[in-house]
């Protein structure tokens, strides 16, 4: 009796797993490597054949002759010391948030650290009594946030463009020109590929 019973219950749960685990899986990688292979296989950015990165993934911009993407959470393994982590943005590997409440101290330092930083590499937008916008100074959900707003890259023009001994309007024209409008004109906000946009200051003419 027993045995009767758990017969049909073991086959269905192989045959879920096959199809839930194994054959829907693959139906499915097969049929967006068809209909939408850049998409399926990571959204790589390739330069001269090379890898250079995903439009998904932010990367660490830090030179002032380029824009900077949002402060990233991500840890990563400690190089002194493999049983502890330190922090490496955009880590891949290791998406999360800094999960920080309103009235930690540690956040508020970091803040106010990012600021200052902000203040220090941006001199000609804080003389002009430019906003630092809130995102430059706060990480995302993921730690990987490819994106900026409009604000975020617009705020960086004048040290982009002193940096590389551009003028100034090209800078804030390639940075309009770079910005992409909410899916179907209502899902999103409009926002600007960091690494698309500096791949883009890479290829203008001194």
């Amino acid at each position: 009796m027993v045995l009767s019973q758990l017969r049909p219950a073991l086959v269905l749960f192989l045959l879920l797993s096959a199809l839930t685990g194994l054959v829907y899986p693959l139906a499915m990688t097969a049929l967006s490597t068809l209909m939408m292979p850049d998409r399926a296989e990571g959204s790589l950015i390739y330069d001269r054949g090379r890898i250079i990165g995903s439009s998904l993934i932010g990367q660490n911009f830090t030179a002032p002759r380029y824009f900077h993407g949002r402060p990233s959470a991500t840890m990563g393994p400690d190089p002194k010391d493999a049983s502890k982590t330190s922090a490496a943005p955009y880590n891949a590997s290791a998406s999360l948030a800094s999960n920080a409440g309103p009235t930690s101290k540690a956040l508020l330092d970091r803040v106010t650290a990012s600021i200052s930083a902000l203040k220090a590499e941006n001199p000609d937008a804080m003389a002009r009594g430019w906003r630092i916008p809130v995102e430059l100074v706060t990480t995302s959900a993921s730690g990987l946030d490819p994106d900026l707003s409009p604000e975020g890259a617009l705020f960086q023009v004048l040290r982009v463009a002193k940096a590389r001994n551009l003028d100034e309007e090209r800078v804030r024209h390639l940075v309009m020109s770079q910005i992409r409008q909410p899916l179907l004109g209502f899902l999103g906000e409009p926002h600007v590929n960091v690494l698309a946009l500096n791949r883009a200051l890479d290829r203008m003419s001194p």
